[in-house]
């Protein structure tokens, strides 16, 4: 097993872990009567977050620098052959997406390259399962397998004007004419994109290998520049050993890779160094001044660079061949990568888990804290009744009549800030719906067809990307209104009634400013000013801008889940303490009512009192039991988590 495999079985092991927890602790709060809707749904989403949580590897580079023989041996070794395509030239030509959904059978579902004509995006596209073509992929076979994936290798003849109108022919590329055959035909994929569902016990874990097709893919295909590639968690960005960085190497690794976590350059077949007529100090200093050499050229240090080979790694691999499986140095690249991108998704994912399980445990420690307090001072009222006469029991009747009255008469006052906070909640959505976001990409749309300048052209999507960003800015304001208000209303309720409630959760629509700023910045980098639009240009650039609709729409998507997500829990603490508070008072009545009528029950009041003290006690320790054993599970460190066999 390779230490990535194993670090990667330890990571599922320890979401695992963490689901238990939680199954554990909404069981617990479930059964203890502290359960609300709110933190039912809060618990709940958390335990999907787990469940849904993948981890993306992205492999870029030219064709024939054996992208899927690296593939292949780092997670198919153990199938005995391989199981990619991979041979002299090029054998993907469509990005390929390596997961597994356990909800469909093992298949490959290609989407056909025509489907660049129409204004839709990939991602959109895999919402539609009647376009994709699915074969069955029979796991069993090696062989079998092998076939099918030999899809993602299949091209088609089109003519010229066709290859144009899907973007994939630029004729005022100089090297244009060397695409046209005899016949005046162009070469291109026969597939769009290509999604394998297999059950490889890492996918089903959750990890998604993206397979892209060479560089000059990259720049055509919008759903590599503007999704797979910058959504990755790592991308390895591979090289040929003796030839280095090239031109379109550069503008690649500048324009749609560049340095930062996670970012890995692999320098690959360096066993076309290994020459007999040199000594391993030779080949050494040799493959020493490359790794300098890249390192200087890409502008990062030289431990991002790993000289591997993924042919003989493989070969090594499957004859269990441990002396030339080292010589491959295959073993260091798998370690950096687990080493750099499990701790760093563990790390984002315990935080944001931190946070929410924090706020959810201190809401529920201050209702039981509160309840406790009830308890002891209603047991010290009954105490202080021993002996007292009807006169006393009356007055401490209409003391908590008045108290009750009062905390009505607050909680009518609430209901005008309620409907505040409902008013403010609709108009965040005057900004951030999605049909005002539909009607602002349908204006662009128009605005880019009248328009057939290279000038109007941008104007029309810098109009656009500006007039969103307003509208997220305008939804931030009401969010923020949302938030002071629910501050004063929580200190309001603590002064005047002793509630004990922390600051109500906070909340900001700025991440998704960034995202749509990250987003912009890669449409610039594709359509800088500087570059005249082509006819071919115009077409790539309305084809991006479908894909650029389509990630906008998905971070509003996520935005609008958010915000509703937190205008559910924002006042769940403080509705949760005035329901505590409520029964508290109904309960502190109904007592002193009793001994009102029956004075010689004071004695078994107090006792049933001391025996729900000893309840809330009890339910304190199982509370801060399981919050415990959620901490632990959260901070479990990796290498102590045993994986099953």
């Amino acid at each position: 097993m390779s230490n990535l495999v194993q670090k990667f079985q330890e990571y599922s092991e320890w979401r695992k872990g963490v689901v238990r927890a939680l199954e554990q602790y909404r069981a617990w709060t479930n059964g203890s009567d502290m359960a609300d809707t709110a933190t039912d749904q809060r618990l709940a989403r958390l335990m999907e977050r787990l469940v849904d949580d993948k981890l993306s590897i992205a492999f870029v580079a030219e064709f024939s620098r054996g992208k899927s023989e690296l593939i292949n041996a780092i997670f198919f070794a153990d199938y005995g052959q391989r199981i990619l395509p991979s041979s002299a030239g090029r054998t993907t030509m469509c990005p390929t997406e390596l997961l597994y959904d356990d909800t469909i059978p093992p298949c490959i579902r290609l989407l056909p390259i025509e489907t660049r004509a129409e204004a839709q995006s990939t991602s959109e596209y895999k919402g539609q399962s009647h376009v994709w073509k699915v074969l069955p992929l029979n796991i069993s076979s090696g062989d079998g397998m092998l076939e099918a994936f030999k899809q993602v290798s299949l091209t088609k003849k089109v003519s010229i004007e066709m290859a144009k109108q899907y973007g994939l022919f630029d004729e005022d590329d100089p090297d244009a004419a060397l695409e046209i055959d005899e016949n005046g035909m162009v070469e291109i994929s026969q597939w769009r994109h290509a999604i394998v569902n297999f059950p490889h016990p890492l996918l089903k874990e959750g990890l998604i290998i993206v397979d892209t097709p060479g560089l000059n893919a990259i720049g055509t295909e919008p759903e590599l520049t503007l999704n797979l590639i910058p959504n990755a968690h790592a991308v390895l960005f591979i090289l040929a050993a003796d030839t280095g960085v090239t031109k379109s190497d550069i503008d690649v690794w500048r324009n749609h890779i560049g340095g930062g976590p996670g970012r890995m350059v692999v320098l690959n077949k360096i066993d076309s160094m290994w020459d007999e007529l040199r000594t391993p100090e030779e080949i050494e200093k040799q493959l020493s001044r490359q790794v300098t050499t890249v390192a200087h050229t890409l502008a990062i240090e030289e431990k991002q660079i790993f000289p591997v080979s993924a042919q003989k790694g493989l070969v090594a691999k499957i004859n269990k061949d441990a002396p030339l499986l080292a010589k491959t140095r295959l073993p260091a690249l798998e370690y950096a990568l687990s080493k750099e991108l499990i701790p760093a998704k563990q790390d984002i994912i315990r935080a944001q888990l931190e946070s929410d399980i924090h706020e959810i445990a201190a809401t529920q420690q201050a209702i039981i804290s509160s309840r406790g307090r009830n308890v002891v001072e209603q047991m010290l009222e009954l105490k202080g009744l021993r002996g007292k006469n009807m006169n006393v029991i009356e007055h401490m009747m209409k003391r908590v009549d008045a108290e009750k009255k009062e905390f009505d008469a607050s909680l009518i006052r609430m209901q005008g800030t309620r409907s505040v906070f409902t008013r403010l909640s609709t108009e965040v959505y005057t900004n951030l719906g999605m049909d005002i976001l539909r009607e602002e990409i349908r204006k662009t749309r128009e605005a880019m067809e009248k328009s057939y300048l290279s000038l109007g052209l941008r104007e029309s999507i810098k109009h656009f990307f500006a007039q969103v960003r307003l509208n997220l800015i305008e939804s931030n304001k009401k969010t923020d209104e949302i938030s002071e208000m629910m501050v004063v209303m929580y200190r309001k309720f603590s002064t005047e009634h002793g509630l004990a409630l922390s600051a109500p959760m906070p909340f900001s629509l700025d991440k998704y400013i960034k995202e749509l700023d990250a987003i912009e910045v890669v449409y610039q980098k594709q359509f800088n000013a500087t570059t005249m639009l082509t006819n071919t240009r115009v077409a790539l650039m309305r084809k991006f801008f479908d894909s650029v609709a389509a990630r906008v729409k998905q971070n509003f998507l996520q935005a609008n889940k958010d915000v509703e997500a937190w205008q559910k829990v924002v006042m769940a603490p403080l509705e949760a303490q005035i329901r505590e508070h409520k029964n508290q008072l109904k309960n502190r009545m109904q007592s002193i009512q009793r001994i009102h009528v029956a004075t010689d029950s004071l004695e078994d009041k107090i006792a049933s009192f001391e025996a729900l003290q000893a309840e809330v006690d009890a339910q304190k320790q199982g509370l801060q039991q399981m919050q415990d054993n959620l901490k632990a599970a959260l901070s479990a460190d990796l290498k102590n988590l045993k994986v099953a066999a």
